[in-house]
């Protein structure tokens, strides 16, 4: 097994999720097997409980694993399917040592941090690395390791305000030591680190400079890791005077200096690594070379130049309560690029915040309750994401509405089907408080419930969560055809509420249909207004699969109804990409299983971007 870790420095943001997942791709694209790990050193076990504000989005995989956003784009960028495990924790690692500090594997020993927990990231990176993650049999060649955090902040301890040493400091180190002790025990040729970090170029005098990656450099060698390449990020290509500069203080060759200047869409960042040969240093570093094919990208290149290239737009208003930070929404912004792309459109994104189209909005803040209606009136689309809380629901119902009355194409996902269920007993049913119990406990009119095997009382990990199957019940609804004419779609999901299934059959009886449900038929999963040109909810989460290329089919169904595509996209939705099982099901990858024992977790096997054209508003 060979290893590649990325690190970052001097700044957060510098995109190293985009730079593993390129690597990852460009060496995929030379014949290599790649599969991804994403360290995350903070205490909490998973991401689940974290706010979309504080981290971004939570990304959901097919085992249920609810992980950094970076997981997604490892999954679009190399089409693969990760594990739980494939996202290391401080939490993880802490939790995994005590269990076995409990069960007596330790029995006499004084448990510490060097060597147990060093011990436990060493032996966890080793096992999950040796999980086959695209659909074939036996482990993967190349593993791409990404350190989160930045270097500059591990270097020193240092005292808050408060007079308190920061956290963020101290529970770094760990994984620091331990990939220090892991690059020795894997020895040379099995490890390559690639350190990403920033030339800033002042616009006073125009000038690259050098000094912070030279201290950033120079903070990662006193902590025990020496980068073998160096990914500089600059809004322009690197000057051969700082790259000659740069390897004389960094003690890195000129050749293995990559320049990752600002590019218009991510998914040139492949691209600028394969022009300069980045994968050769790599897989000299390897010692792979002899093994590797020269990189194949030419449908890579072909669906970038289409891309960059895409002149008639199609405007989509995204209503929802997180809308102050894109990357709450990343999944959603991608798939729905992939879907641009496969209907030749250029993406433009109108945020429209949900709780600015609500009546209280218009008292308090009138100017923005104005621009957020206008927003919503001038897009060709609307998509309700989901979300938490109760925060903008209001306004979400709304947006249903004007889109249902107004025949606007609309995908609701997840809390946006809820609140399409919702606004669709108020409006046509005239249950004027029908509502989620979730935000009306003490509605009489529960459309949507909580799920009874849900915990009121755990919030972590207690959701129905990953990989579910759901039926189609007619066989010729806009959905079906859309996900090429299947009987069922595995999807992910993510939610404590549902639809109530006592009220089913009088919304059915007034014209919503329930067109997907789970295997025992009382859980509703999709729902379409037969006589609107396109009006889906969905209960999953179907951005988590899109892939380019292959884009969600309510994502590409939701594009091209807004650009007058859907018509000839359903007459030819025989012709839909599918992998097929049993000449019945859809799916995005292979969903195929195998259950593996480490320690005492339970590692699912599973078989088998980016970036928005314009962002408006």
């Amino acid at each position: 097994m060979k290893y590649v870790l990325v690190t970052g420095g001097v700044v957060s943001g510098l995109g190293k999720g985009v730079t593993a997942s390129s690597i990852g791709l460009v060496l995929k694209s030379c014949g290599l097997r790649v599969t991804s790990i994403k360290i995350d050193p903070y205490l909490n076990t998973d991401a689940g409980t974290m706010s979309p504000f504080e981290h971004g989005e939570v990304f959901v995989l097919d085992d249920g694993g609810e992980v950094d956003l970076d997981l997604g784009n490892y999954e679009r960028f190399l089409d693969i399917k990760l594990t739980s495990d494939n996202n290391i924790t401080t939490g993880k690692i802490y939790q995994h040592v005590i269990n076995k500090e409990r069960r007596g594997d330790y029995l006499g020993k004084t448990v510490q941090v060097v060597p147990h927990i060093t011990d436990a990231i060493q032996e966890w990176i080793e096992c999950v690395a040796m999980i086959p993650v695209d659909g074939k049999e036996g482990p993967p060649d190349v593993c791409v390791i990404e350190l989160g955090g930045t270097i500059g902040d591990m270097m020193f301890s240092r005292h808050n305000e408060n007079g308190i040493l920061d956290a963020g400091d101290i529970e770094s180190m760990p994984f620091i030591e331990a990939l220090g002790q892991f690059s020795y025990r894997v020895g040379p040729g099995n490890f390559c680190l690639v350190h990403v970090s920033l030339v800033p170029v002042l616009n006073v005098v125009g000038e690259q400079k050098t000094k912070p990656t030279q201290h950033s450099v120079r903070g990662l060698r006193g902590l025990g890791l020496s980068p073998h390449i160096l990914a500089c990020r600059s809004s322009k290509a690197l000057e051969e005077n700082v790259i000659e500069k740069l390897s004389q203080f960094c003690h890195v060759p000129a050749s293995n200096i990559i320049t990752l200047y600002d590019v218009t869409n991510i998914w040139q960042v492949p691209l600028l690594l394969k022009e300069q040969k980045a994968h050769e240093a790599i897989l000299k570093q390897l010692s792979l070379l002899s093994v590797a094919r020269v990189p194949m990208l030419e449908e890579w290149m072909a669906r970038v130049k289409i891309c960059d290239t895409l002149h008639d737009s199609v405007r989509i208003a995204i209503v929802g309560k997180y809308t102050g930070l894109t990357d709450a929404y990343l999944s959603v912004l991608k798939a729905l690029l992939h879907a641009s792309v496969a209907c030749r459109r250029k993406l433009v994104v109108e945020w429209v915040p949900a709780s600015d189209l609500e009546d209280a909005t218009l008292k308090e803040t009138p100017d923005a309750h104005i621009a957020a209606w206008n927003l919503l009136k001038g897009a060709d689309g609307v998509l309700v994401p989901g979300g938490f809380g109760d925060r903008g629901v209001q306004g979400k119902i709304l947006a249903a509405k004007h889109a249902r009355e107004n025949n606007i194409p609309f995908l609701g996902i997840c809390l946006g089907m809820q609140t399409a269920v919702i606004e669709y007993c108020r409006s046509v049913l005239n249950l004027h408080d029908a509502n989620s119990t979730e935000f009306d406990p003490d509605t009489t009119n529960p459309c949507v419930i909580f799920m009874p095997e849900g915990s009121k009382t755990h919030m972590g990990g207690t959701m129905r969560l990953g990989s579910r199957r759901t039926y189609f019940q007619v066989a010729d609804c806009k959905s079906a055809k859309l996900y090429g004419n299947a009987k069922f779609v595995d999807e992910r999901h993510r939610h404590r509420y549902e639809v109530n299934p006592d009220m089913v059959k009088e919304l059915e009886e007034a014209g919503l249909s329930f067109v997907g449900k789970d295997e025992t038929g009382k859980r509703m999963e999709i729902i379409e207004l037969p006589t609107h040109p396109y009006f889906i909810g969905v209960q999953f989460h179907p951005e988590y699969k899109s892939r380019p290329g292959k884009p969600s089919a309510p994502f590409l169904g939701l594009i091209a109804a807004s650009c007058g595509q859907l018509d000839g996209l359903l007459g030819q939705a025989s012709r839909l990409p599918r992998s097929v099982l049993g000449s019945k099901g859809y799916q995005n990858g292979n969903s195929n299983k195998t259950k593996k024992q480490i320690g005492t977790g339970s590692f699912y096997l599973n078989g088998n971007g980016n970036g928005v054209h314009a962002l408006t508003s």
